[in-house]
């Protein structure tokens, strides 16, 4: 977006500018919405990790952990619309993704597939760290999306069929509750593109604040996802010959298992 002056760290390098004012409450802070409501990943993948981190395998613990990078990333990125913190946000979030892939195929006691398989996704990951860093303009932002979005919806579609054979109540709402709180998330992030002068300009000059899409965006898929991931870890559980179980701390899912009697 146009700056009503140039800010701290000057014209923005990244290949995306969303739809927020640049430098419109600080100097030294680009996007100020969009770099507070990234700390809801940040918080999400500590929590998850503090959580389970004695319940949980070290993949849960990586994926956790990376949650937490991802949303890190993202403030330096939109504090500062820097490509080189776009990329320490963008490309952790393609291996969040991959990590996501690797849980949700390996999912049986044993090993189903061969060491090829988490090396075919090394090599994706590295196929795809260098098409995105690598590139710049509209070509990056569509290479990163085509990458990312290939290996999120694989993963959404792999844990709905998780959903589809749970006869576990509790398992199934967070289901419910998760994917409902990622495609509003989809949706948000999409108006935020697609009706940015409405939102930026026809809004404001009616006295109407931009409503932020792209901040809830944050939020929302934070949410979504750390309660899809407790869906996955249920199951996961479930797999191992645990008693897996949903419990609730100030609002908040986690999960426990336990060796049945």
């Amino acid at each position: 977006m146009t700056t009503p002056a140039e800010g701290f760290w000057g014209p923005p390098t990244s290949t995306v500018d969303w739809c927020e004012t640049n430098y419109e409450h600080f100097h030294h802070v680009a996007e100020l919405f969009n770099s507070v409501s990234s700390l809801a990943m940040v918080f999400g993948g500590l929590l998850a990790l503090v959580l389970h981190r004695r319940v949980l395998e070290r993949r849960f613990l990586a994926a956790f952990a990376m949650l937490a990078v991802v949303g890190l990333g993202s403030i330096g990125f939109h504090a500062t619309l820097r490509f080189q913190l776009q990329m320490l946000d963008e490309l952790p979030m393609l291996y969040l993704a991959l990590i996501m892939v690797y849980i949700l195929v390996e999912n049986r006691p044993q090993r189903r597939l061969g060491v090829w398989f988490p090396l075919a996704l090394f090599a994706y990951a590295v196929l795809s760290t260098y098409l995105c860093a690598f590139t710049r303009g509209p070509l990056q932002f569509f290479l990163f999306q085509v990458s990312f979005a290939s290996l999120e919806f694989f993963a959404l579609a792999r844990v709905y069929l998780i959903h589809r054979r749970s006869q576990d109540a509790s398992a199934r709402r967070l289901f419910q509750l998760g994917v409902s709180a990622y495609a509003l998330a989809i949706v948000l992030w999409l108006s935020d593109i697609q009706l940015c002068p409405t939102l930026n300009e026809a809004l404001p000059a009616r006295g109407i604040p931009n409503p932020q899409f792209h901040a809830w965006w944050h939020v929302l898929v934070s949410c979504g996802f750390y309660a899809l991931l407790m869906v996955i870890a249920h199951d996961r559980l479930k797999t191992l010959g645990q008693a897996p179980g949903v419990r609730w701390a100030g609002g908040i899912p986690f999960v426990r298992g336990h060796a049945p009697p």
